[in-house]
């Protein structure tokens, strides 16, 4: 698009037009897009095709429109986070760091996509904008937090997205709907202006993280390039070592799953990589204890006051309950997690750290990349049962508790490691399956390397019939 943009044979005015169209044809199937700006954007998108008539120079993506996720404050969009109690926040709010950077590059911010209430579930529905539906199926979820962006990124209404991540909200919606997503290294990207945590609250929120999301992965470096200001180098895969991780007692998965994972390390090994099968690189127990408790803490630290009281008065109950052999993952497990004393917190962050270590260790022993799992299963029906730790997972037969969905995804999140989701297979209901690819710090470069490997031996998966 861009290329089209630049050589004049498609005016700013004319793509944005298009992906309005493709908007009002698909988004009441999908209510992927929840507000709009369109006279803005129009201006926006005139301007730039006079200045690119005058000869003028452009940023790199002058022309180009976009939605962003509702999580992001927009100025000229409403910024709800899918909770009522903002709904009518005023319009006019500073863009999010990240929005800035791209309207800078000359991107068209014409939109906004949906998310679950203050982006805490792997679903996409609110009490707002109502629930969006996966491209592949309108029957399950395109994921969350970043579902909205996810769905439109499928079904052709945006190019380019702008979601977050905590719990998976940027590689979860990204495998249940076929497109790509790079959740950077905890702090590369700025998080300013994205809620939670509460508006015009401004802050790094730890294992958070703002990222780029694409239907494709040189879309994807593309933007990953621009919003950190920087081009990332490219380099050969030939001899690179990856670690196939898809044996794991403690995380259930879907065998189909498991498959798609090990064909993507096939399909690596085609390119010239080393793939090796390998253990888990840190005590899985200690990271998902570690990670929970951080996690929902972060989380319970914006819940309104007398949902908090009632779980601090129903601590005691729910540490004997765990001592009994609740799981991590019950209602009395979130609720240990929820109410924490500070040393609980603390002592969570110190295994995190020996952890961090520890993987830092795996990779100085010369290993590229980790590739694995995204999810328990692919995209899975709606489910809207209020209390997330009463939901299940069918899992190739088996119920499985909603909240191992956080399994596969800790790695990266809790040890603030970059990691890419790139598309490759379907199942046989023509779900999409995604794989993971974890790099070392800072080494999103590799990451997208390897991404882009197996896009050019997998290819693109089908586009959704809608």
């Amino acid at each position: 698009m861009i290329e089209n943009l630049v050589a004049k044979r498609v005016s700013a005015r004319e793509l944005l037009d298009a992906h309005v169209a493709r908007c009002e044809a698909v988004n009441p199937k999908l209510n992927a897009v929840v507000a709009t700006d369109l006279d803005r954007a129009r201006r926006e998108a005139q301007a730039i095709d006079d200045a690119r008539a005058r000869g003028e120079a452009l940023g790199p993506l002058a022309g180009l429109p976009m939605t962003v996720k509702d999580c992001f404050d927009v100025d000229g969009l409403p910024s709800v986070a899918g909770n009522p109690a903002f709904a009518d926040r005023p319009k006019a709010c500073p863009d999010a760091d990240v929005v800035k950077t791209a309207r800078a590059a000359g991107a068209i911010v014409w939109g906004k996509t949906n998310v679950p209430l203050m982006a805490s579930d792997v679903q996409s529905f609110n009490a707002v904008y109502g629930t969006t539906n996966n491209p592949y199926d309108l029957a399950r979820t395109p994921g969350g937090s970043s579902g909205g962006a996810a769905a439109a990124l499928a079904a052709h209404i945006t190019p380019l997205e702008i979601g977050s991540d905590i719990g998976g909200s940027l590689r979860h919606p990204a495998n249940f709907c076929g497109v790509a997503s790079l959740k950077p290294t905890w702090g590369r990207l700025s998080l300013d202006g994205h809620v939670p945590p509460p508006p015009g609250v401004r802050m790094e929120t730890d294992l958070a993280v703002s990222g780029p999301m694409a239907r494709d992965i040189a879309d994807l470096r593309l933007f990953y390039d621009v919003l950190r200001g920087a081009p990332s180098p490219t380099r050969s895969i030939k001899g690179a070592r990856i670690a196939l991780w898809t044996d794991e007692p403690e995380f259930p998965l879907a065998a189909d799953v498991r498959a798609a994972i090990e064909d993507a390390g096939a399909a690596l090994a085609r390119q010239g990589a080393a793939v090796t099968p390998i253990a888990a690189p840190v005590d899985v127990t200690q990271l998902m204890d570690s990670y929970f408790t951080i996690l929902i803490s972060i989380i319970s630290a914006g819940l309104p006051e007398p949902i908090y009281a009632a779980m601090e008065a129903a601590r005691p109950a729910s540490l004997e309950a765990m001592k009994a052999g609740a799981s991590r993952y019950s209602q009395a497990g979130y609720i240990v997690a929820s109410t924490p004393p500070y040393r609980d917190v603390a002592a969570a962050r110190y295994v995190r750290q020996t952890l961090k270590d520890r993987v830092a260790g795996f990779f100085a022993e010369g290993w590229d990349a980790i590739l694995a799992p995204i999810s328990t299963v692919p995209a899975f029906p709606h489910d809207h049962e209020p209390q997330q730790t009463a939901r299940r997972l069918a899992c190739d037969g088996r119920a499985v508790e909603y909240l191992h969905i956080l399994d596969w995804i800790a790695l990266a999140t809790a040890l603030h490691l970059p990691a890419v989701a790139a598309p490759v297979s379907r199942t046989r209901a023509g779900l999409p399956i995604g794989a993971q690819i974890i790099t070392r710090w800072d080494d999103e470069a590799r990451a997208l390397d390897l991404a882009e490997a197996l896009e050019r031996e997998i290819g693109a998966l089908p586009q959704p019939a809608l």
